[in-house]
């Protein structure tokens, strides 16, 4: 037995008659019913029964709705923790201006820009903290103020390690410096606000605002170029959009306070909010000794090094005559003449694997070791393999001359 469309079109077009109907009779009520309001309800008006008057044309009777005779305009302020905080420091953030001499035989100088703050003001002096690679191979240095004026800058010192320089201008026009807070007691998760000059004067005393991330990140940092790790910055991590020309400029506390020195930050397509700045806890000391010495006075050894893991593995025990178990270390590469080192007698090949009883794996173990730890003049119990024997010296740390 099948299905047959003949018993569907005929189902389908009995109703089809059925609503052609049906629509027909709705049409004839409505007209109806329309004749009969339009009947009583002038009837029902004469008579008081509607609320409202069809005939009147007296304008108290129309509803409208007109402005109030008095209106005021109300202005307000917003006034946050932020900008408070922004008002305070925000004219002791300078824009940097590194200016260099493209060509000897031009007239034409280009221009580098970066950051900085304003921390210190003595008699005609005020003094600013910037990074080291905004001032590096200037010619000549400028700042430009929160009102465009530039004022001419002298370099004080600079280091290369923490990346933080000092410069010295004329304080006839500085009228801000900002508070230092301290890094050590902030907490992860507080606010964080960055001010600076990203991509230039263009957007000069430019405002973020994130919150500190991380209070102790350990970057690697290449100081020479060669493309082996020198060293690992401690610094503070935040997600406060921090842009090319917002190095050097300040990383603020919700008091206002300046909690870092904004330095770098991860440029990657694939990474949003990590940038990094430097904590008042590292920069206040090197600011010190940039201002006061023109250098950061830090002890050596007098040695060369060169961490024994960036050395060919078959090197250990077929040039260095190193015990199969060692595997970690620093080789000397080279001897400073008269220094600390040669007097106490290290040689070229010794392999240092303790200072003072702590291991040193590599060349950042020891510098860290030495910067952090120790001070010029201190004497330390130096552990190397020579020839595959272990042997102990004391050394007195000098003054380091340069990196």
């Amino acid at each position: 037995m099948g299905y047959y469309d003949d018993h569907y079109s005929e189902r389908e077009t009995r109703q089809k008659r059925s609503r052609r109907g049906g629509a027909l009779s709705a049409f004839i009520g409505a007209v109806i019913g329309g004749l009969v309001v339009l009947f009583f309800i002038p009837l029902l008006s004469s008579v008081g029964m509607l609320p409202y008057d069809l005939g009147s044309n007296d304008e108290e009777s129309i509803i409208q709705t007109e402005a109030p005779e008095d209106v005021q305009t109300v202005s307000y302020s917003v006034n946050s923790d932020v900008t408070q905080a922004v008002d305070k420091v925000s004219d002791a953030v300078v824009g940097v201006i590194n200016i260099q001499q493209s060509n000897p035989l031009q007239e034409q100088n280009g221009e580098g820009t970066g950051s900085g703050v304003i921390y210190k003001v003595a008699g005609d002096k005020a003094f600013v903290v910037t990074n080291h690679h905004v001032i590096e191979r200037a010619n000549g240095i400028e700042i430009s103020l929160a009102d465009g004026t530039r004022v001419p800058a002298e370099l004080l010192g600079s280091d290369v390690i923490t990346d933080l320089a000092v410069l010295e201008v004329d304080s006839s026009e500085i009228e801000t410096v900002a508070e230092f807070g301290n890094s050590d007691s902030l907490r992860v998760g507080e606010p964080a606000i960055a001010i600076g000059n990203p991509l230039g004067l263009r957007f000069s005393s430019s405002v973020t605002q994130g919150i500190i991330s991380a209070t102790e990140r350990s970057i690697p940092v290449d100081l020479t170029g060669n493309g082996q790790i020198d060293w690992h910055a401690e610094v503070l991590q935040t997600d406060a959009a921090i842009n090319p020309g917002n190095s050097g400029g300040a990383l603020l506390n919700i008091e206002g306070q300046v909690i870092g020195i904004n330095s770098m930050k991860i440029a990657q397509s694939s990474v949003e909010g990590i940038g990094f700045a430097i904590p008042t806890s590292v920069a206040l000391p090197i600011i010190e000794d940039l201002e006061r010495y023109g250098e950061v006075k830090r002890p050596q050894l007098g040695v060369g090094i060169q961490s024994l893991n960036e050395i060919p593995s078959y090197h250990w025990q077929e040039t260095l005559n190193l015990p199969s178990e060692v595997r970690a270390g620093v080789m000397v590469s080279s001897v400073s003449p008269m220094s600390a080192a040669e007097r106490a007698g290290l040689e070229q090949y010794d392999v240092i694997v303790k200072i003072d009883g702590e291991d040193i794996a590599d060349g950042h173990d020891l510098r860290r070791f030495l910067y952090t730890e120790k001070q010029v003049g201190d004497e330390v119990e130096v552990s190397y393999y020579r020839n595959g024997t272990l042997e102990t010296v004391t050394i007195q740390l000098a003054e380091q001359q340069s990196f």
